[in-house]
């Protein structure tokens, strides 16, 4: 029996606890949520598009995230995508919990109303996407909701602003370069 050939002495073998590390999707975006006339806002770096018609957003929201189940019970929220101006207000997001802090008012976020669904929008966020929970099926196992985007709004402006990727335990970058090449998709 001949065994696998081992790889290059110039690749190193990488702790599968950092893979994530390589493959965020990024941007870090603020998910919003309303339950029981309560309005909470996570940071979540974990989603990803998955259909541009209508578009769809596969996302984790952890079980032990108090917008997990707020989620759950309403099937709505907003994702919202923040300039990397906000950097330190993202982490701040991210590192409480909704259970006992008003995250909108302890980081001086303003919340607007939506038109589609009860979650707020957040002013200082350069886009909006207003969502509806398309599919729970992996939720029970994985923690994974797939959104339906159904209505979307972003500030006027001539470019975008740069915007946060997270990186792993405390490190981030802001979006580089942009690079325009030919392309034959529409």
């Amino acid at each position: 029996m001949t065994l696998p050939a081992r790889p290059s002495p110039r690749l190193r073998e990488l702790p599968l606890g950092e893979v994530y590390q390589l493959l965020e999707p990024g941007p870090v975006v603020l998910l919003a949520t309303s339950h029981r006339g309560c309005a909470n806002v996570m940071t979540m770096s974990w989603h990803m598009m998955i259909e541009f018609t209508p578009p769809l957003v596969a996302c984790v929201v952890s079980s032990g995230d108090y917008s997990h189940a707020a989620l759950r019970a309403t099937r709505e929220c907003v994702i919202a995508v923040p300039p990397a101006t906000l950097a330190a207000v993202v982490v701040g997001v991210g590192n409480c919990s909704g259970r006992d802090t008003d995250k909108f008012a302890a980081f001086g976020l303003t919340s607007l109303p939506a038109e589609r669904v009860a979650a707020p929008l957040i002013a200082e966020c350069f886009a909006n996407l207003e969502c509806r929970v398309a599919d729970t099926r992996l939720v029970r196992k994985y923690n994974l909701f797939v959104l339906e985007v159904v209505k979307a709004w972003k500030r006027p402006g001539r470019q975008p602003p740069k915007t946060l990727h997270h990186r792993g335990r405390g490190t981030f970058v802001v979006d580089g370069e942009i690079l325009r090449l030919k392309s034959r998709m529409p």
